[in-house]
């Protein structure tokens, strides 16, 4: 992309100096590469795209296939060498796997012989006239297709090519369309294989299916939560913060208790047989240990950081001051929202499809079988660093739009003046001029998070086959990897905020950044990171109740369900609301302190140089300093008084 924008010109020095902050003089285009490479990278990304739609068949795993090669419910063409392939399934919507009963189906796995029929059977059939009466009577053939209905009670092959008897009662699953035994004993066998074949994604898409209503309801609640905290830290006085600390504090003593009721309920309920629910008793247990600790942690800071409640109320008053000069900054989190809502739909669909991508192969007795095309992995690792640079690059314009918008007002003279469409002003700035750092500081986090991924993967893979020492290796790498995935994201907002102030490159700004916020940390380190506390608390309550609705939600039904990864991914989109809607006041605060510290390293206060800031900011900065001194100034009395007593102890 070439730039749009004239550059303009700063100074006619030719001597080399030392290039100082110019808050919105400088202004070019920035790592241009960068955004060149993107656009290549974004090149396979589409070719990926329409090669899934040419070679892959995604309706196979959404509608269901048979053993030979005919998606059920759908028009099929035929497979050369497969005789009973090619038929016309369109009335043929459900998919039968014969034999779900019988032990031996945990050696088959999946590639067991299924059929595509009118409906499933909803009451057990004990002998083949049953079949035949079940099949004259609904149109529903429970035989392999070379064999006529007429002849299940004379074919001597009858045994082989029909469904071991007793024929248990099935239900249609909700996505798949398949006949899921409703038994107690058959849906314990075949959800050992079928849910737990794996194939995460069935397993996945399964927990949610069976619990979407739920789940919708869930989502309705996160969303409600996440606009009332959005609220409350617009609007917040002292009261509110002391009830939403005490809110935080019950909310997660409350999971907690939740969960350790509902595995000593598990463990106490002698009629647990199923490995669904062996399966959740295992996972509200490892819920309930997590949980517990998370708890216990943010029990001490709260008790520890709770005197600075008055400090935090000023904080964050200041906080919205910045935002009503651009008050639709609170709306920021819903358009990026929906590009991503709109980027995963269309991922998924393309992982589908590239899932789905195999030629067919025919086998003994003329069933099919389809097999991965060449190269397929190497696109699914193509298409996953897609989904985390594409997505880390939409929540930066997000970043930038917000710390630019926050620049152009606080480096404004006439405060009574606010300046024109602050908003429109920082999204023009960011796509004429610094899309490419954008996309520099984004491609930094797959580069921690793929290897982060492949260490958690080798971690599970190996886990049986490696000693203690091994897996604590492992475990600290991926704790390196996680707190330099943080450290990361914290830098890449800095070096957004300082592109926007100076309008350089991401190296240089990720430097500048640095330089000036460790020349001033005294001035404002503990209170920014105190203000992230409290918004990451805002993030916690939401994920508490949300979680708190799906235990008593999820809990009615939980002998027939693997609810525990539904209700993993429903805490992670809570979290993922509450992050998207509070992290405005987040990106406010880390821009409002980048832009005091520059405004301290280019101005002293004088009728010359006066400050950007007002004067409110100001007195809270001397304010949080005077308190910071004291308490200070308090250790270290408290230190010596120690060394005196100590020494005069040592004298007696």
């Amino acid at each position: 992309m070439h730039c749009l924008g004239a550059e303009y010109l700063v100074s006619a020095e030719r001597a080399p100096r030392q290039r100082e902050w110019r808050p919105q003089i400088y202004r070019k285009c920035t790592d241009t590469a960068w955004l060149f490479l993107f656009f290549l990278f974004w090149t396979g990304l589409v070719f990926i795209m329409g090669y899934s739609v040419v070679a892959g068949a995604a309706g196979r795993l959404l509608f269901g296939y048979d053993s030979f090669g005919k998606v059920c419910g759908k028009k099929n063409s035929p497979v050369e060498g497969a005789p009973l392939s090619g038929q016309d399934m369109t009335l043929k919507k459900h998919v039968f796997f014969m034999n779900s009963c019988n032990l031996e189906v945990k050696g088959m796995r999946l590639d067991r012989t299924a059929l595509c029929v009118s409906s499933c059977p909803e009451e057990q059939l004990d002998s083949l006239e049953e079949v035949q009466l079940f099949a004259n009577t609904s149109g529903s053939f429970l035989c392999v297709y070379s064999l006529n209905s007429f002849n299940y009670t004379h074919s001597p092959k009858a045994d082989s090519l029909c469904p071991r008897l007793p024929v248990p009662p099935s239900k249609s699953f909700p996505l798949f369309n398949r006949c899921i035994p409703q038994t107690p004993e058959c849906y314990s066998l075949f959800a050992s294989v079928w849910i737990n074949d794996g194939d995460t994604l069935h397993r996945i898409l399964s927990g949610i299916m069976s619990g979407r209503d739920t789940i919708l309801g869930l989502c309705i609640l996160t969303l409600a939560l996440s606009l009332a905290m959005m609220f409350t830290f617009r609007f917040i006085t002292t009261l509110l913060v002391n009830i939403f600390i005490s809110l935080v504090i019950l909310g997660l003593l409350f999971v907690c208790g939740v969960l350790w009721w509902l595995y000593y309920d598990y463990t106490n309920d002698l009629s647990i047989e199923l490995d669904t629910e062996r399966e959740n008793m295992k996972c509200v247990l490892g819920f309930a240990i997590v949980s517990t600790g998370i708890t216990a942690v943010l029990l001490v800071l709260i008790f520890v950081l709770r005197k600075r409640i008055k400090l935090t109320v000023e904080l964050f008053q200041i906080t919205n001051k910045a935002i009503s000069s651009a008050p639709f900054l609170l709306f920021q989190p819903l358009w990026t929202f929906t590009i991503l809502i709109f980027f995963w739909v269309l991922w998924v669909a393309v992982l589908l499809s590239l899932g789905t991508a195999g030629a067919a192969q025919v086998m003994e007795g003329g069933q099919v079988e389809y097999k991965p095309l060449s190269g397929i992995r190497y696109m699914w690792s193509y298409h996953l660093i897609g989904l985390i640079w594409t997505s880390e690059f939409i929540l930066a314009c997000q970043q930038m739009t917000i710390a630019g918008a926050v620049v152009t007002c606080y480096f404004n003279r006439s405060k009574n003046d606010p300046p024109d469409r602050p908003i429109l002003s920082s999204l023009s700035i960011l796509f004429f001029y610094h899309q490419g750092t954008l996309v520099k500081g984004s491609f930094l986090i797959p580069v921690v998070r793929i290897p982060r991924i492949i260490v958690m993967s080798m971690q599970n893979a190996l886990k049986e086959q490696h000693g203690a020492l091994s897996r604590y290796l492992f475990r600290c790498c991926y704790c390196c990897f996680w707190c330099l995935d943080k450290y990361l994201l914290h830098l890449n907002q800095n070096a957004y905020t300082t592109t926007a102030i100076n309008g350089t490159d991401f190296c240089t700004s990720a430097k500048d950044a640095f330089k000036i916020l460790s020349k001033n940390s005294s001035h404002f380190t503990s209170i920014n990171c105190f203000g992230d506390f409290i918004i990451f608390l805002g993030k916690v309550l939401v994920v508490c109740f949300t979680v708190f609705g799906g235990l008593m939600a999820f809990n009615y039904n939980r002998a027939f369900q693997v609810w525990a990864v539904p209700l993993l991914l429903v805490a992670f989109f809570a979290y993922l609301v509450a992050h998207s809607f509070l992290s405005v006041f987040e990106t406010v605060l880390d821009a409002l302190f980048l832009c005091f510290a520059v405004d301290l390293e280019t101005n002293d206060g004088s009728s010359e140089k006066p400050y950007f800031m007002d004067q409110e900011f100001l007195s809270f900065v001397k304010k949080s300093n005077k308190l910071n001194n004291a308490r200070a100034r308090q250790d270290e009395h408290s230190l010596k008084n120690d060394e005196g007593t100590e020494l005069q102890t040592i004298a007696r």
